[in-house]
């Protein structure tokens, strides 16, 4: 049998990295996207100096044709995908009273839509136990009014993912999001390389215990 194999959709040298490393250790054959297109590279080649097989297309997330094309070419060439995880969101700082509807309309189609794009390409090459995992926030309850795009994105992306679990659930393919309680910063209890974990474990719920949201607040066993 063929390794396992991720897809991770706006991977980046943050969270996006540390969620690549963190299933690749398990035996996980890793598929990258994201942008920039030398980040994407510097990124692929370390995992593969640390002997994890990665691959990698460098793509912008609300290209949808683009989208379906790298997840498509990812899941011919494995023949599988097992776990699709979506990390990116757009930070724009701009009050409700500044934000344009059209700025807000490009946020969530980044942050929202891509999942939904990267979740329909995947589909044909998800089998019974295939996963969705997404990396949530705190500001989807507790927004920044100061960057009012964060929170709509963060709240329609925990909606999405229930809905994505709930019409998946009949195939045996759970959908999940991690919301994270805290900033993201190295060496803290919110290192990304900690959520990761979180994510890791979120991913590999026993079936008849699963949660679709899983919150991440920094404490042991969160």
């Amino acid at each position: 049998m063929s390794n396992p194999v991720i897809v991770v959709v706006g991977a980046g040298p943050g969270m996006g990295a540390s969620v690549a490393r963190r299933f690749g250790r398990e035996g996980y054959d890793v598929a990258l996207i994201g942008l920039p297109a030398d980040q994407l590279d510097e990124l692929g080649k370390t995992l593969q100096g640390e002997g994890i097989t990665t691959g990698w297309t460098a793509v912008d997330v609300v290209d949808q044709e683009g989208m379906r094309a790298a997840i498509t070419r990812f899941g011919d060439h494995a023949h599988r995908i097992d776990v699709l995880h979506f990390n990116p969101s757009a930070f724009r700082q701009k009050d409700p009273l500044t934000l344009a509807v059209d700025e807000l309309l490009e946020d969530v189609a980044l942050g929202v839509g891509g999942l939904l794009t990267a979740v329909q390409a995947a589909r044909p090459f998800m089998s019974e136990g295939a996963r969705v995992t997404a990396t949530g926030s705190m500001a989807a309850d507790e927004p920044w009014h100061e960057a009012a795009s964060l929170g709509v994105q963060k709240a329609g992306l925990r909606n999405l993912v229930r809905s994505l679990d709930r019409t998946l659930e009949p195939h045996g393919i759970r959908a999940v999001s991690v919301t994270v309680r805290g900033t993201l910063k190295r060496g803290t209890p919110f290192d990304p390389d900690l959520i990761a974990d979180a994510i890791f474990a979120a991913a590999h719920q026993p079936e008849d215990s699963w949660r679709a949201e899983v919150p991440y607040d920094g404490t042991e066993g969160s």
